[in-house]
């Protein structure tokens, strides 16, 4: 999946140049941003974007890769959302938005959770930062190791935060390698990023709202984080999720950096989902675990081997345009035993027209074994034959 992500990200040009070809592109809105990308999640596609690869500074959208590596350390069971950790006098006296515990405080996790994404925390995250990585120091080298297994060639990370530092930079596209992993990598904590208001007990009750006004506008609307320091501007990782009759929890992603304002950050990010959502169409071609064929296989256990994508092959086209979509299987012929789960036997080709749109891996969803002796003796007759 890493791979598959990164080389859809990776080339959102090539995708938008054969579709092109085969239909008419529609035009995306006018974005008042520095930069944006517009990215369908579930077809894995961009589908919009103005200087994606621009340096940037993230300012809180930081805070992602922060709870990247938390999420993964509860997975990993190396702490737990009861647990309760310190507030330093680092974490205590930093700067900016903040969720105002002090280090008279033992904190659970789960309310440093959501005191550093809804309220955007800056203390919070010290607090989890320390808590995962022994110091932030410490914990900002696994930002940058993450962000370099993630496959985000333009990041640098210099503090958990997202304060403005010199080398402290992303860019659009990186983001949106890490948001779509985010939500890949951990569906079972993305409800944090939809809680409209949280405060820890006896802090400010002025100091609840998340900043993110598409979760109040919106119901589809379901996360991710805002962003904002005066280099920066306001930025915003809005994603929706929406059901289609061909199409059930279509998910879009948009990214908006560089905006004038926490309204203007909103409305530009409403505008991309809305856009995306009518101007293309969502088709799931086959679901997840589904064989797409089931070609023989000589000199094996099993007449069949059944190939698919562990995950829905899905694809994003313009509007009106799915009558066209086709499919081509290549594969070597014969297959021959053995062949190990999830090894790659063949390709799935998407076209529009006579035009190849996209070209996805097909894995064996069960492995095969070798047959015995006599039974691949028998098969090396018959393929002689052949």
């Amino acid at each position: 999946m890493t791979i598959r992500w990164k080389q859809a990200l990776l080339a959102p040009l090539l995708a938008l140049f054969c579709l092109a070809a085969a239909a008419q592109v529609p035009q995306p809105p006018e974005v008042a941003a520095r930069s944006y990308l517009l990215l369908d999640v579930s077809a894995n596609q961009v589908l919009a974007a103005r200087d994606p690869d621009a340096p940037v500074e993230p300012a809180s959208l930081t805070k992602l890769m922060t709870g990247y590596l938390v999420f993964d350390a509860l997975k990993a069971r190396k702490i737990t959302l009861q647990q309760t950790l310190p507030v330093s006098t680092r974490a205590w006296k930093m700067p900016g938005s903040r969720m105002f515990i002090d280090p008279k405080m033992q904190v659970p996790v789960e309310d440093l959770i959501k005191g550093m994404i809804v309220q955007s925390g800056n203390d919070a995250t010290v607090a989890l930062a320390e808590g995962v990585g022994g110091t932030v120091e410490h914990f900002v080298e696994l930002m940058n190791q993450q962000a370099k297994a993630l496959g985000m060639k333009n990041t640098g990370y210099k503090n958990p935060e997202g304060l403005a530092a010199p080398g402290h930079t992303t860019t659009a596209r990186d983001l949106g390698i890490l948001s779509t992993r985010l939500l890949q990598d951990f569906p079972e904590y993305l409800d944090f990023y939809k809680i409209q208001k949280y405060r820890y007990q006896g802090t400010p009750t002025a100091n609840d709202t998340n900043r993110n006004l598409l979760l109040f506008r919106d119901p589809t609307v379901d996360g991710l984080k805002t962003g904002h320091t005066a280099a920066a501007g306001y930025c915003l990782i809005a994603t929706a999720k929406r059901d289609f009759p061909n199409l059930q929890g279509r998910r879009l992603l948009a990214i908006v950096l560089g905006a004038s304002s926490e309204t203007a950050r909103a409305n530009e990010a409403q505008k991309l989902l809305n856009w995306g959502y009518t101007a293309f169409e969502g088709l799931k071609l086959f679901d997840g675990n589904q064989a797409v064929l089931a070609p023989h296989i000589w000199k094996g256990t099993a007449d069949a081997v059944k190939l698919g994508q562990p995950q829905p092959i899905v694809l994003s086209v313009p509007a009106g345009s799915s009558s066209r979509i086709k499919t081509q299987v290549a594969r070597p012929d014969p297959l021959v035993a053995p062949i190990a789960k999830g090894q790659q036997v063949g390709t799935l080709k998407i076209l529009s027209g006579d035009q190849v749109l996209r070209e996805v891996p097909l894995v064996a969803l069960e492995g095969v074994e070798q047959a015995g002796v006599f039974g691949r003796a028998w098969d090396s007759i018959r393929l002689w034959i052949k």
